[in-house]
């Protein structure tokens, strides 16, 4: 026999029994033990409260120990000239509008690197400090970032400078021999010039899209936007730069709702699907535009866009990675930018975007962007 339900409506006007201290204390730590990067807060004395399990593994010292000591006693932080930092801060008795320290390499006694930084919790905006909250990261990170971050450089720099030689060497040779070539040699090489200056304009608009992502300062303008006559678009500038008519296909399901959205940002997204889909996948390429629903937020109802192709497809094991900045199929050539932009302009526009398996093989990359009039 099935237990009894809870009379909750009882319980309704019941007040939730309050925490003790003790129990509050205990919960705060959990939480804590569960964030990723070190956590460190000392209260009003300077006396540590709270030293997470990843602060703990980052410093080689015990909660149990570092608990009641002294924040100054329990992290040895020097600088890189091995001064004292807690002296050159004095947290508690600084500047009194301060109100954190921006991340930067600590060492410990011992020489361990930690990227460091403090947070101040105030009585109003320059009362006394009530809590320093400290986040620790290994250095580990910060020399995956620099890695990425050198790797951006180098792709740029690639990718620059075979356009920016070939603008040069026509311009420095029409420069100095002018009257030698016919005009049908200088439109070539006029063209050419004018191809490779798209070429570099293309990569620095990858640059600051990148740029705006990571930052989180990607605007958007919305607008009433015909999602299918903005592929029609797409597949149309690519028949006229000389890619053959029937190999792309346009199936917009009837009855779409209503979409307002940004219009530049999605003729950016579809057309890098679509390069996508011409640089590494084979036969036709379908783009399919149909009603689809989301099933968290304020707005269900949505369109679902797919770019499909008839190649190889992604691999299930590769599919987490295609999103990834500098990732590129098995023909090289590109930035290994353009689905890492994708994506993050989809999200800008409140959507998400899967890569899977196409219906009749190859890759589907879909994006499902929400539908109706945006909530001011």
């Amino acid at each position: 026999m099935a237990p009894a339900r809870p009379d909750r409506s009882a319980q309704a006007g019941r007040m939730p029994t309050p925490l003790t201290p003790e129990a509050l204390a205990d919960a705060q730590a959990l939480i804590a033990d569960e964030l990723p990067d070190g956590l460190v807060v000392a209260d009003d004395a300077g006396r540590v409260v709270v030293f997470n399990r990843a602060a703990a593994r980052l410093t080689g010292l015990e909660a149990e120990g570092a608990i009641g000591k002294y924040v100054f006693d329990a992290l040895h932080f020097r600088d890189e000239d091995g001064r004292d930092w807690w002296v050159c801060s004095n947290p508690y008795n600084g500047l009194a509008t301060r109100t954190r320290h921006p991340e930067r390499s600590l060492y410990l006694a011992d020489g361990t690197e930690l990227l460091v930084s403090v947070g101040y919790v105030r009585d109003g905006r320059s009362g006394p400090v009530r809590r320093l909250v400290i986040t620790l990261r290994g250095a580990q990170q910060r020399a995956r970032l620099e890695r990425s971050r050198a790797e951006l450089v180098s792709t740029v720099a690639h990718e620059l400078r075979s356009p920016l030689t070939s603008v040069k060497g026509f311009t420095a040779t029409l420069l100095a021999k002018w009257g030698r070539f016919t005009d049908d040699q200088k439109r070539v090489m006029l063209e050419t010039v004018n191809a490779d200056a798209d070429r570099v304009t293309r990569l620095i608009t990858e640059l600051l899209d990148v740029s705006r992502i990571e930052s989180g300062r990607m605007e958007v303008h919305r607008q009433l936007v015909d999602v299918p006559d903005r592929a029609r678009r797409i597949i149309a500038g690519r028949v006229a730069a000389g890619e053959p008519e029937d190999r792309f296909r346009l199936d917009a399901i009837p009855g779409l709702p209503e979409t307002w959205l940004d219009a530049d940002k999605i003729d950016q997204i579809l057309a890098n699907l679509v390069e996508n889909a011409v640089r590494h996948g084979a036969g036709t390429i379908t783009i399919v535009v149909e009603r689809a629903r989301i099933s968290t937020g304020d707005r269900p109802e949505a369109i679902a866009v797919s770019v499909r192709d008839q190649g190889e497809g992604i691999s299930p094991e590769m599919a987490p990675r295609v999103f990834r900045q500098f990732w590129r199929g098995k023909r090289r050539g590109g930035t290994g930018l353009g689905l890492y932009i994708v994506k993050g302009l989809v999200e800008a526009l409140d959507g998400d975007i899967i890569v899977c398996r196409a219906p009749g093989g190859g890759a589907e990359f879909r994006f499902t962007v929400p539908a109706g009039t945006p909530i001011a």
